[in-house]
């Protein structure tokens, strides 16, 4: 509590809005006023009583919509960064602790992954394995991996030289044993960071997969696929896409925010006090 309080207001505005948007992901089919699925009116029905948003190109609304995508979109940010960060750290750890021709290949193997634009590699990944959720989060965990990995090995590298892993060693502790035990707790403090950002980066990445059609398919309600649907309204001066496309910044915004002041903490470095 004294930690949160000594906080900046930016931080606190971060963390306000994360609560806010898990609040509506968890409890979307209590505040929702309407199933997501559901067409309760006619197209592009403008802001009312029945409809504070008014309705989408099908008359789905899009108050209802818009708060369970925040369950559909975030959870499965949550979930595709989840994977990216066990497969990049399992593999950053190993390639950090055996070394030698080992951590050259999944180095190598990394770098070849990350010199093909990741947006263009999920369009193809997706094209030809499907757009399922599960296809999904595999393909974003696996394209965004390699940049975990990165941050993993350079972590541990600072780590294995040290001489209570080479005291491990000589016990004949295993490599998982190390992996787990010497090397995880010692970079935690970057590993959450990165966490952070990673987590807007995919969070991005699938909104962006949906407003070209092979993110999140319908009818699950999504932000990226909810600025596509209603894009054609910006020609009639109509603010409509803009809504879950603000949805989409301030999470952004606001999960920069924490991690910022996270680092900041982690750093060591002392406020100026006036």
């Amino acid at each position: 509590m004294k930690l949160l309080e000594q906080a900046p207001l930016s931080a606190k505005f971060g963390m306000a809005i994360i609560v806010v948007y898990v609040i509506a992901a968890v409890f979307a089919p209590i505040l929702a006023p309407y199933p997501q699925r559901a067409i309760v009116g006619s197209q592009f029905e403008a802001i009312s009583a029945a409809h504070w948003l008014g309705t989408d190109h099908l008359g789905r609304d899009m108050l209802s919509r818009l708060i369970y995508a925040a369950r559909n979109t975030v959870g499965i940010a949550v979930a595709a960064t989840a994977l990216t960060f066990l497969f990049g750290c399992m593999l950053g750890f190993l390639a950090a602790t055996i070394g030698g021709w080992g951590d050259q290949l999944l180095s190598r193997a990394a770098d070849t992954i990350l010199a093909i634009p990741t947006l263009i590699f999920a369009l193809m990944l997706l094209t030809v394995f499907g757009t399922a959720l599960p296809v999904l989060v595999l393909v974003i965990g696996f394209l965004e991996s390699p940049k975990v990995f990165r941050i993993a090995r350079s972590s541990a590298m600072n780590v294995v030289v040290m001489d209570f892993v080479e005291a491990a060693r000589l016990r004949g502790e295993g490599v998982g044993w190390i992996m787990r035990r010497e090397l995880l707790p010692n970079v935690m403090a970057p590993l959450v960071a990165e966490f952070g950002l990673r987590f807007c980066f995919v969070f991005l990445m699938i909104s962006a997969l949906s407003f070209l059609g092979l993110g999140i398919q319908p009818p699950l309600a999504d932000w990226g696929a909810m600025v596509r649907e209603t894009a054609q309204l910006i020609s009639f001066g109509v603010p409509t896409p803009l809504i879950p496309a603000f949805a989409i910044a301030l999470l952004t915004i606001a999960v920069n925010f924490v991690v910022d002041w996270f680092l900041y903490k982690q750093s060591g470095l002392k406020e100026e006090r006036a």
